[in-house]
């Protein structure tokens, strides 16, 4: 069945391509609404930009919470259950769309939709970069064009029919889960349970966030709000330490130090990652720095300074043995016989080396915390990405507090 029709709103048209069953469904503020969806451009070959359907989950939003592709919830406000329409909106509607895909694409691919370690809202990282990292979302955001939103309305649950995850909280509501998932993840941290409690504190920095990007960047407010996600941040780094995840570490700390080269914990533990790496000059330097700015810390770096000398001997020992082998043996293994790897410096893109990782590197590369609150199969999309000043001790609090590999 096709009933052209034009919608309340300017510049919306509206062609019903399968009648839905019963009447159109109450979409108040918290309600969550599941659908497919398929984008495609108005050329003469409708190209397809997205299709839920070809990613395999559903999206999932929820109404009122402020869904930077807002058009949505008009378009679905005016379907029935099991409806399947055809929307073509015009750019007034669809400019924003180059910035909700990619948020889309990078959760379908594992990664982290909001690149929370990056100290910019969306729009500056784009100008910043330059590229959305989709060359058809470049060239809609250069420029922008009319788009046939094809919709297919699969559930609409109210308030009380679902528990609602922290992507479908409010403001409010996720600066109250802050504390809470953080002493959730302190008290997983102490049972040694890591790969449990980094979750937590994912979840308490994506929610503050996706608050965050509604203060003027360097204000008070969103000065309070990156303390408080720099001291999450920090104490997922002690939980990816004990992971062995060193190279991570190192990753997260420098982004930290980059934009605040005053927090000491950042230095500290970027230098207990390089030991385990045996990076010596770059360990040294940090825990130079670290008495730069604590001279309190004075014993704690000098015991972190004793196993980096220990590890460096180690290294030593290794490199003699292997340069030794190296000398005794035939330049190429006998047949089934597999060379021993032993382990020694390199940076990466040693030329001498191609392909050997660093002691304890596991060639896994952080998904950026990526925002995807999964148990449900379900595609989500936070994109409103903090917290009152009370809601996690100061981050000069956690700076006088010897670092002893504790989570606060």
């Amino acid at each position: 069945m096709k009933d052209a029709l034009l919608l309340g709103s300017e510049g919306i048209k509206k062609t019903i391509l399968h009648g839905g069953s019963g009447d159109i469904p109450k979409f108040v503020t918290g309600v969550k609404v599941t659908f497919h969806f398929r984008t495609q451009l108005c050329d003469d070959e409708r190209t397809v930009i997205d299709d839920s359907k070809v990613v395999g989950t559903p999206m999932e939003i929820v109404i009122g919470n402020m869904f930077k592709l807002d058009i949505w919830e008009t378009l679905l406000s005016s379907m029935r259950i099991g409806e399947v329409a055809e929307f073509w909106c015009d750019t007034v509607h669809t400019g924003v769309y180059p910035l909700v895909s990619k948020s889309m694409r990078r959760i379908a691919e594992g990664k982290d939709p909001v690149d929370w370690h990056i100290h910019t809202c969306g729009m500056a990282n784009m100008f910043a970069y330059h590229s959305l990292g989709y060359e058809d979302l470049d060239e809609l955001m250069k420029e922008p064009k009319p788009l046939y939103f094809v919709l297919e309305l699969l559930k609409v649950q109210q308030p009380s029919e679902y528990d609602r995850e922290t992507w479908a909280l409010s403001d409010e509501e996720r600066l109250k889960a802050v504390p809470v998932l953080h002493g959730q993840g302190n008290k997983l941290y102490k049972q040694g349970r890591y790969q449990e409690a980094t979750q937590k504190y994912k979840e308490a920095i994506i929610c503050i966030k996706n608050v965050q990007t509604k203060e003027k960047a360097w204000d008070v407010p969103w000065m309070k709000l990156e303390k408080m996600a720099n001291t999450l941040t920090l104490n997922y780094c002690q939980c990816l330490l004990r992971m062995e995840e060193y190279y991570e570490v190192i990753e997260h700390t420098t982004d930290i130090t980059n934009q605040h080269p005053g927090i000491v914990k950042a230095y500290y533990l970027r230098g207990k990652a390089h030991v385990e790496v045996w990076n010596e000059a770059e360990a040294r330097q940090d825990f130079s720095r670290v008495l730069d700015l604590n001279p309190g810390m004075k014993k704690a770096v000098k015991k972190e300074l004793a196993i980096l000398n220990m590890r460096m001997e180690e290294k030593n020992e290794e490199d003699k043995l292997k340069y030794k082998a190296g000398r005794l043996r035939p330049s190429l293994p006998f047949q089934g016989e597999s060379e021993p790897l032993l382990h020694r410096q390199r940076s990466p893109g040693d030329p001498e080396a191609p392909g050997l990782p660093h002691p304890g590197h596991h060639l896994l590369h952080l998904p950026r915390l990526a925002h995807q609150h999964r148990g449900t199969g379900v595609l989500h999309h936070g994109e409103h990405l903090v917290a009152s000043s009370t809601v996690l001790k100061p981050l000069n609090m956690l700076l006088l507090v010897p670092m002893t590999g504790q989570c606060y």
